[in-house]
């Protein structure tokens, strides 16, 4: 990965001082667990971080059978705390399901939303969803999961608004993440949400993946990985452009800074990145915009011009678009968090 486009030289313990309500975060598991969704979880949620002071999260690992569960790739899994813990966690992890038409047990239901309706939140990744439709906590809500499973899920509970092409949705108290890898970019959303932009961006850095992925789970990326000669030759562009957002950059223009016909250059470059250079440019922009939203007191206007957009209301048309929300309301959310 090229360089983020938003380093603050600030350390978290000046700006992620608020204290969750209820820090301690619980992942289910059980027999047939997938493991790399219960691995997510503990990644994000359950590794000491000090450097994040006092008020980072707790974790535990509830198991909802009886003594030694099999995980998927020949593991055995054998947890301290069984499914009562459930009762005290601020947070509920659904790390995937045994499958989409396997059955959910009772006694599962009935915790996660006795706890759910005494404020815990709940979260699910990919195959998990069907665990939240089943306990009914998505009836008239919106929901995804991956893409395999998404019609049997419309057509098993279809009081669920299901929303087949986004990595993940976030209905406040019921958040729900399309395949696994989309698990990740959910709980980086649910740090920011919780200890703000520094918080996600480090643990996303420890992780080595981005703090944010723009798209949905629709985006299918032929060649991900550039070869050598062409992330040399775009590679020091896209740094360049992220250093000076707010220019004035058309495909001729990108194309002579490295050297290349307009026709080449975006060959290459759709190559080096899986995109074009104008849905690049957007991505970078409305991240760049959201940066000075959550971590400034400029005004609408010179964030617009600042992150490239020029005017509010190509910024504004742009955040609707993409994010289905406006600039004010985006800043608004992580001002009530940083009320909190």
């Amino acid at each position: 990965m090229a360089v983020l486009p938003c380093m603050l030289k600030i350390m978290p313990k000046s700006d992620h001082a608020r204290k969750l309500a209820n820090p301690l975060v619980v992942a289910i598991a059980y027999d047939g667990l997938c493991t790399f969704e219960l691995g997510v979880a503990v990644e994000v949620f359950g590794l000491p971080r000090p450097e994040m002071g006092e008020n980072w999260y707790q974790f535990k690992i509830a198991g909802i059978d009886p003594g030694e569960m099999r995980a998927i790739g020949g593991m055995r899994v054998v947890v301290d705390a069984g499914i009562e813990i459930i009762d005290q966690a601020g947070t509920i992890i659904i790390p995937g399901w045994r499958g989409a038409t396997e059955p959910v047990p009772a006694t599962l239901i009935k915790t996660i939303c006795k706890a759910h309706a005494n404020g815990a939140r709940v979260l699910s990744i990919c195959s998990g969803v069907f665990v939240l439709a089943e306990a009914g906590l998505l009836k008239g809500r919106r929901g995804t999961t991956h893409w395999r499973y998404t019609d049997t899920l419309s057509q098993r509970y279809p009081e669920i608004a299901v929303e087949p092409d986004v990595l993940y949705i976030d209905e406040g108290d019921v958040m729900t993440s399309a395949g696994s890898a989309a698990g990740i970019d959910l709980c980086l959303h649910l740090v920011r949400r919780d200890h703000g932009m520094q918080a996600a961006n480090m643990v996303a850095r420890r992780l080595v993946v981005p703090p944010h992925r723009d798209g949905g789970q629709a985006q299918f990326i032929e060649r991900a990985v550039p070869s050598l000669y062409e992330s040399s030759r775009i590679g020091p562009l896209l740094d360049h452009i992220r250093e000076e957002i707010d220019g004035n950059y058309t495909v001729a223009s990108m194309a002579s800074i490295v050297g290349m016909s307009s026709r080449t250059f975006l060959r290459r470059f759709e190559a080096a990145t899986g995109t074009t250079p104008a849905k690049w440019l957007l991505i970078e922009r409305l991240e760049k915009a959201r940066c000075f939203l959550e971590s400034s007191t400029m005004t609408i206007e010179q964030i617009a011009t600042a992150s490239g957009f020029g005017s509010t209301a190509n910024l504004r048309h742009h955040f609707r678009q993409q994010l289905l929300t406006t600039p004010t309301a985006y800043r608004e959310m992580f001002q009530r968090a940083l009320d909190q």
